[in-house]
């Protein structure tokens, strides 16, 4: 155990927690400790040695009396270490920043979603560029090893993937925790869906279906990338559009913008990498 954990666990007794108050004041005696504390003098005394072993408090003895003492200096470094990590969570477009945007979100949906329909006719729009050429961009589409490189929103991986870049072909994505290495968590999302159209350059239309825990659908999303050449590379736009949504698929739906977005953002970091390490490649 080291120095924080033996002092986090000396503070969390409440007796304890009293006294450090008190020696906050000034440096007290045992026995008037006992007394504002109410409690006996052995039990304070092994309380107040637990605090010394922590290295929160001193003692010094005074004639017949022992004086124990605060020390501030491990309060403030434990202090600063806890300030370390509100902050740390409160970065800006941070984790906890999505979090947040996410519950807002699902607030709104659940309220929403009182009966079968609900968000059927929803749609969301996306537009990204990219400095790839549209070659490049499509086989980042459909090619599974390239689309488990980016179609993950934050913190989740691709844990199983099957797309079969064929009008009629099938989709399987399923996400896990990024963190969750043996799979021993719940999955995050499974969907089950099927490729629409296929115009290689130019645009991918499919429609893909998230699953309830029962494994029913939770709605259906039609999801149509488009392929635009630019002077400078490419912009895809995607239009997703909802129907058959169940009252249970709030959840999903709420995340859509939020995670998608991401998604597509990890689209376009990849292929600035795969832009760079081709011209890399080229001048050699």
């Amino acid at each position: 155990m080291d120095a924080v954990d033996t002092l986090l666990t000396a503070l969390a007794d409440p007796a304890r927690w009293r006294l450090v108050s008190l020696l906050a004041g000034r440096p007290r005696p045992v026995g008037v400790l006992a007394q504002l504390a109410q409690a006996r003098q052995p039990q304070t005394t092994k309380h107040l040695q637990a605090l010394e072993r922590a290295g929160v408090v001193t003692s010094r003895r005074t004639g017949q009396r022992r004086i124990y003492a605060l020390r501030p200096a491990p309060l403030r470094d434990l202090a600063a270490l806890l300030n370390g990590l509100a902050d740390t969570a409160d970065q800006a477009g941070g984790p906890r920043e999505t979090y947040n945007r996410y519950g807002l979100s699902l607030d709104v949906e659940r309220l929403a979603a009182e009966e079968p329909g609900w968000a059927d006719g929803r749609s969301f729009s996306f537009l990204r560029s990219s400095t790839a050429g549209p070659e490049q961009v499509w086989r980042h589409l459909t090619e599974p090893p390239l689309l488990a490189r980016w179609w993950a929103p934050d913190d989740l991986r691709v844990s199983e993937l099957v797309f079969e870049a064929r009008p009629g072909g099938q989709i399987i994505l399923e996400y896990r925790d990024a963190e969750d290495t043996d799979g021993s968590d719940q999955v995050a999302w499974r969907t089950e869906g099927i490729v629409d159209d296929v115009r290689p350059g130019e645009r991918l239309a499919y429609r893909s279906s998230p699953l309830l825990p029962d494994g029913d659908l939770a709605f259906t999303a039609h999801v149509d990338l488009g392929l635009r050449p630019t002077s400078t590379g490419t912009d895809l736009d995607v239009h997703v559009r909802i129907t058959d949504s169940t009252v249970e698929s709030a959840d999903f739906i709420a995340g859509i913008e939020i995670g998608f977005g991401q998604s597509l953002d990890k689209l376009v970091a990849t292929l600035a990498t795969g832009a760079h390490d081709t011209d890399t490649r080229s001048t050699r």
